[in-house]
């Protein structure tokens, strides 16, 4: 990790010197400047990423300053050394975007932490801004990620984009299907287009045609007007049928149809309608496993699985969590209007040890929900779900140990994350019959 800089600007030598001494201890790259003209000379070849700047200073004040190193470097922190007969100014430097202010005579301790504070929020700007900066252009904005099994995902999603064929995205619920949809779209030709999705789980047969297909006026009881259905809305451009293998067997039929003869009729209609759209097909379940059992229709399977891309669990690209974390959190803390700058250590290690059986989805509702509860300017264990925070005693040594029936429930979600949800193969590897794996998955209330 690169080493942070920071500058201490003030009129007394002796708090340069204090202050860069100490500073540099902590690992910092500190450099001091008694007058403005110098210090921003310098910044202008080489940015800093804190500053600590004195509002009296020979040459310039210091409401001067700030504004002229926003324009430097806007992800650039200040914080304010002011005497105590200038508290007004400080605070009006604070609303033209200073990050605090500390009162002469400094108290080290109070700089340390503000700091680490200005850190953190330099450090979580510029991992989005790098981040947003990797994946420009490339519809690929809304991922979060840069552990390997994303690129893998990434370097997928750009090469079959620009070719006009079916997809099929494979990964649990959580992971990221239909914002992998929605960046394929956008990153195709028919970008400029409709992006329609509809949900295959949950609805009638009846439903899912009308939706899909329209109706003409008259053509059931209730149609009373004719209604265009999503293939023909999406003309141009691309249709995300999330939940595929929820889809009924006699919708199959009409979906193979449409793929093989890019033409609908509305449900009551009697005139072909040409279609031009491409599909992109999405499921958490095994489509080969499902065609096997006679529940997916093998040649529509074939005609949706032109290419495969498979997005992988969290716990599977666990390395991608404080920058995921760290995202949600200013997500969520300019969404709620509250000044949450990071996450304590210990809450970071419990994120860090959760299986995550929801996936990206999981972790971004714990974030929402401990930004909405959070008290102070950072995430605490506190601010958790419960059970998460007895994560942090999972070992003999702790003070508040788990119950055998929270540790056996533990060790079921991690058993069939691990084998991908096969409960036969999750039976056999806990040595109980299958039998009693339903009841207990029942009782612990898994789905």
């Amino acid at each position: 990790m690169m080493q942070a800089r920071l500058a201490v600007v003030d009129d007394e030598t002796v708090v340069c010197r204090r202050l860069s001494q100490m500073l540099a201890r902590d690992g910092y790259d500190v450099e001091a400047f008694t007058t403005a003209r110098a210090f921003l000379e310098r910044m202008h070849e080489k940015p800093f990423d804190i500053v600590f700047l004195d509002l009296r200073l020979p040459d310039m004040d210091g409401l001067t300053v700030l504004p002229r190193i926003k324009a430097l470097r806007s992800e650039t922190e200040v914080i304010i050394i002011t005497g105590h007969g200038a508290i007004d100014t400080a605070i009006e430097a604070i609303k033209e975007g200073a990050y605090h202010y500390v009162n002469k005579p400094v108290k080290l301790a109070e700089i340390r932490v503000l700091a680490k504070g200005a850190l953190e929020k330099v450090s979580m700007r510029l991992e989005n801004l790098r981040l947003r900066e990797a994946l420009k252009g490339g519809g690929l904005s809304a991922f979060i990620g840069t552990s390997p099994a994303l690129q893998q995902v990434f370097s997928l999603i750009r090469k079959v984009a620009p070719v006009d064929c079916n997809v099929l995205l494979q990964g649990a619920s959580g992971t990221g299907k239909a914002l992998a949809a929605r960046a394929i779209h956008q990153s195709s030709p028919r970008a400029d287009r409709p992006f329609v999705s509809f949900n295959c789980g949950g609805f009638t047969e009846e439903l899912i045609g009308s939706e899909l297909f329209g109706h003409e006026r008259g053509a059931f009881t209730g149609a009373m007007a004719t209604k265009i259905g999503l293939f023909e809305s999406a003309a141009g451009g691309t249709v995300f049928l999330d939940e595929i293998g929820e889809m009924p067997l006699s919708m199959q039929v009409k979906l193979l149809h449409v793929i093989q003869e890019k033409r609908i009729l509305r449900v009551g209609g009697t005139r072909p309608i040409d279609l031009d759209i491409r599909i992109i097909a999405a499921t958490n379940k095994d489509l080969k496993h499902e065609v096997a059992q006679g529940a997916f229709r093998e040649d529509l399977y074939f005609r949706l699985n032109v290419v495969t891309i498979a997005l992988p669990p969290l716990c599977d690209h666990r390395e991608d969590i404080p920058l995921l974390a760290r995202h949600f959190l200013e997500k969520y803390g300019l969404a709620f209007r509250k000044a949450v700058a990071g996450l304590h250590p210990s809450a970071m290690q419990i994120l860090n040890n959760y299986s995550y059986p929801g996936n990206v989805r999981e972790l971004e509702n714990i974030i929402e929900r401990a930004v909405a509860l959070a008290e102070g300017e950072q995430i605490r264990p506190q601010d958790l779900p419960q059970d998460m925070q007895e994560l942090e005693f999972d070992t003999l040594d702790g003070e508040g140990l788990l119950t055998l029936e929270k540790l056996e429930k533990r060790y079921i979600a991690k058993v069939l994350e691990k084998t991908r949800f096969n409960k036969g193969l999750t039976a056999q590897i806990l040595d109980v019959p299958r039998t009693t794996l339903w009841r207990k998955l029942k009782g612990y209330g898994f789905e």
